[in-house]
């Protein structure tokens, strides 16, 4: 008994480990390591601007990106770009997502649906977004219902596919556990299903996400007199590649923000689904 408990791991010992100098140093260096790419390219960029190995009209240095970024933020055309291109992804990225979760779950739910729907469904998704375009643009013209049509079309296709999958993945004997205690059909939907489809169903969300930014900055570049991609053509015409490095680095970083808002947005949804269950377990163990 005395080897078991001298051989047992200690709880004090473990978190004591961590605040250890290496400890620290080991924990700073996993949150720095995903840094690590972007500076190397930073610093290679850099490099090849102070030495002359592209031409300044082909690069710009990083200082004078950052500058035009500066000159974009002060006179007020960086937010009038953002503030356009967000509220086209927005819209189409909502309307996009909602209709793909309806026909996703639609089809999980009923086997026929799926097999009249999903041959077709995946004949379509194999268009490209341009080539949607010419045809979309002869139905609403060039105004913004273009835009938001894309978009949508771009987000429907993951969510709706992840949906589909993520209401298929649900085991059958759960499903038949629930029938067992009498669970109504939208029981077996909402306490059964629906949960275990969470997981899918977020990472639909960000595929449709980064499938809708892709597409809003291809239609910007098309057919758009403002946004972010109006921006990087703007500056391809006038050949200023400041500013079309400048409209780059924020289509990027935004991009990146808000996909790091959704991933933070799935793991609570996680944690408070494990909750859930851990809390309904405790309840039927004291039962």
């Amino acid at each position: 008994m005395a080897e078991n408990t001298l051989s047992a791991p200690l709880p004090s010992t473990r978190r004591s480990a961590r605040h250890t100098p290496f400890g620290l140093l080991r924990s700073a260096g996993g949150r720095l390591l995903p840094w690590l790419l972007p500076l190397a390219l930073l610093a290679l960029w850099q490099l090849g601007a102070s030495q002359g190995w592209i031409s300044p009209q082909v690069l710009p240095s990083p200082h004078f990106v950052w500058l035009t970024l500066q000159d974009l933020y002060g006179s007020g055309d960086l937010w009038l770009h953002v503030q356009a291109s967000m509220q086209r992804v927005l819209v189409g990225f909502a309307v996009g997502s909602a209709l793909g979760l309806a026909l996703g779950a639609a089809m999980g739910l009923w086997r026929p649906l799926e097999a009249y729907i999903l041959p077709t469904f995946n004949a379509l998704v194999q268009i490209p977004v341009l080539a949607w375009l010419p045809f979309v643009l002869l139905l609403v013209g060039i105004g913004e219902p273009l835009k938001y049509i894309l978009i949508a079309k771009a987000a429907l296709v993951p969510v709706t596919l992840n949906t589909l999958q993520g209401f298929r993945q649900t085991p059958a004997s759960l499903l038949e556990v629930a029938r067992v205690h009498g669970y109504t059909r939208r029981q077996q939907v909402l306490e059964v299903v629906l949960p275990h489809a969470l997981p899918t169903l977020f990472t639909g969300l960000r595929l449709g996400f980064t499938k809708a930014w892709l597409s809003l900055v291809v239609v910007e570049l098309v057919a758009s007199s403002e946004g972010l991609g109006y921006l990087i053509v703007y500056g391809r015409q006038l050949f200023q590649l400041d500013l079309v490095m400048a409209a780059v680095i924020v289509v990027g970083a935004i991009g990146y923000a808000i996909d790091k808002l959704l991933d933070l947005a799935e793991t609570r949804a996680a944690g408070g689904q494990a909750a859930t269950r851990l809390g309904a377990a405790s309840a039927g163990g004291h039962a």
